[in-house]
């Protein structure tokens, strides 16, 4: 499993969100990985100064990663709900849904205003 990383205000918890590294080498390859770029910034972490690698979640970046979620999760909605009918398990549905619940859980990341800077590890 690989890390995207949300990071708030200083002195805040980041967010983690883990994916697949199949998903992760997706998104890599895809358009996600074309909005925005990634700058160096001095970031506080339990109190210690660190340069990392980020990308600033300015309102057009914000905007074009949303976008870009909002599109992956219509897609894989509608391969989700035309396979259902098909998976007998709890376990199989957890497989089919969990690319559609990481768009997820990336785009709450993505629009939440508290978020200044995502990195793509």
């Amino acid at each position: 499993m690989l890390d995207l990383i949300f990071y708030p205000q200083t002195g805040q918890i980041p967010v983690y969100v883990e994916v697949s590294e199949s998903l992760y080498e997706w998104l890599a390859r895809s358009e996600f990985a074309k909005v925005g770029h990634s700058h160096l910034r001095s970031i506080s972490l339990d109190g210690e100064e660190l340069q990392l690698s980020v990308v600033d979640l300015e309102q057009d970046i914000r905007q074009g990663l949303a976008q870009f979620l909002r599109d992956q999760i219509i897609e894989e909605s509608d391969r989700v709900l035309g396979k259902l009918n098909e998976l007998e398990s709890k376990s199989e549905v957890q497989d089919m849904t969990y690319r559609l619940r990481k768009f997820q859980e990336l785009r709450k990341c993505v629009e939440n205003p508290a978020y200044q800077y995502f990195q793509r590890v």
